[in-house]
């Protein structure tokens, strides 16, 4: 009998690791958004020099949550604390499991006093449906509109949600003109509302190119109009819109490591979970990628401070994780960090498509590299001692530099030069996203989070900055 949940999957293979490293869904989409509108190097600068337009209406779920148990419930799996949340407020949400390892993260918005919508990728939204069914919610309506299929093969896809950015440089002036008046500049994770094309939309104030700017979300319907009225009020200033194929690029600028493995496949106390869990959901096809290997899927798990997210972490409530993240040596955990690949050793890969005979290096496509849902690769010193992970890599076309997000040993000062080892061994696993290749090591230096100075001087302090709060 075919497996039917994510434990039956995992007991009839050869482990997690196998199982995922050797995945065949093939590379992780981001969906129906058309993968370019000029070109992937146009759109990245764009968001440096005038304005873009986000287009993220497909690649996120949308779990709807409903009724006074849902604060409750965000309460209980969030190391976040909730103690202050008012109506037209948005919160980073990150849950974790017993052992204090992160599950995924995404956004909370608090849209009506007793009605919130969780907005990410799916491993949160799930980890929130099975607590919000198994765990005692009574008075809590949820509802769940996941992500657009990666393949629709032509067939119509609709949402209940289009969700638009505007950001960069310039983006305020474009805010300006489709509101046909000032719009306050209200601060971060803020909501409110203005008027596009007559129409009243809800925003919240977000700044993901480093400079202000409005996400924009309403119903579906709106969703060809309400971006047609974007393009056109742009255009006198510059305003690009981005395909699917750059935008996922941006966050190698503002330091965000957007997919680590969920911290599920192990642990009696996450049993009930897999069981839940389908067998054909994203845990159980995900892909992971990359030339760190290890038999133990524990060792692909991080605690919130290797992922930046240490000053989220308040021990004013009861949440799942607490008890171990209480004990944990806060000083000794691996930290975030952007890598500077060096430009000859990134050139070589690329060299190595052209020289004949023999499998070459790993491709590295552009402007992302990655080749996995969750990303590890070895990050060494000069002894070759493996001191952390690089974990989302591509191309700056802003800094003409390759990046990677990594987290790494918390004793290596900015400016060391370490090497990421570029490419899985032994030619590589059976993922679809793989072809045959031999591995080489990228020397790197290791750089601010975010990288961009941009970023840089205009984030608040927070995850993206390492920022630790009183």
């Amino acid at each position: 009998m075919a497996p039917r949940n994510l434990q039956e999957v995992l007991d009839s293979s050869r482990g997690a690791v196998d199982l995922l490293r050797n995945s065949q869904i093939g590379s992780y989409i981001y969906p129906v958004v058309p993968a370019d509108f000029q070109n992937w190097i146009k759109e990245q600068t764009a968001w440096r020099q005038t304005a873009v337009l986000f287009d993220q209406s497909h690649h996120m779920d949308n779990l709807f949550m409903k009724g006074p148990d849902a604060i409750r419930l965000i309460s209980s799996t969030a190391i976040n604390s909730t103690a202050v949340f008012p109506v037209n407020r948005a919160k980073q949400y990150v849950p974790t499991t017993e052992s204090g390892h992160v599950i995924g993260d995404g956004i909370l918005f608090r849209l009506a006093e007793e009605e919130y919508v969780y907005v990410g990728r799916s491993p949160a939204a799930n980890w929130l449906l099975y607590h919000g069914q198994t765990g005692g919610y009574p008075n809590l309506e949820m509802t769940v509109d996941r992500r657009s299929p990666s393949r629709p093969y032509g067939l119509p896809v609709t949402r209940q949600y289009y969700r638009f950015q505007i950001q960069g440089p310039n983006a305020w002036q474009v805010i300006e003109k489709l509101n046909r008046g000032p719009v306050e500049q209200l601060k971060f994770f803020n909501m409110s509302n203005m008027t596009i094309d007559g129409t009243n939309v809800r925003t919240l104030r977000h700044g993901m190119a480093g400079a202000p700017g409005l996400e924009i979300f309403g119903p579906y319907a709106d969703h060809g109009r309400i971006r047609d009225a974007i393009i056109e009020a742009g255009a006198e200033f510059g305003l690009v819109p981005v395909g699917s194929r750059a935008y996922p690029s941006n966050t190698l600028e503002s330091g965000w490591i957007p997919s680590p493995l969920p911290a599920i496949y192990s642990g009696e106390a996450e049993r009930g979970y897999r069981e839940w869990l389908p067998a054909d959901g994203y845990e159980a096809t995900g892909t992971l990628a990359g030339s760190f290997v290890s038999k133990d899927i524990e060792d692909y798990y991080l605690t919130p401070w290797e992922l930046g997210y240490g000053s989220f972490v308040k021990f004013d409530h009861d949440f799942i994780g607490r008890d171990a993240l209480e004990r944990i040596d806060q000083d000794s955990q691996r930290k975030k960090v952007t890598l500077a690949w060096d430009g000859e050793d990134v050139t070589s890969i690329f060299a190595s498509l052209f020289t004949g005979e023999g499998p070459g290096y790993k491709f590295f496509d552009l402007p992302l590299a990655n080749y996995g849902s969750a990303n590890y690769d070895s990050v060494i010193d000069a002894d070759g001692t493996v001191v952390g992970y690089s974990m989302f890599t591509g191309y700056s076309a802003n800094e003409r530099r390759a990046l990677s997000l990594a987290t790494i040993d918390p004793n290596v000062p900015e400016g060391t030069e370490l090497k990421v080892v570029w490419g899985e061994p032994d030619g590589g696993t059976a993922k679809a996203a793989v072809e045959p290749h031999v591995q080489t090591e990228v020397r790197a230096v290791v750089s601010p989070v975010p990288y961009s100075a941009v970023a840089r001087a205009t984030y608040r302090g927070g995850w993206r900055t390492n920022y630790k709060s009183a």
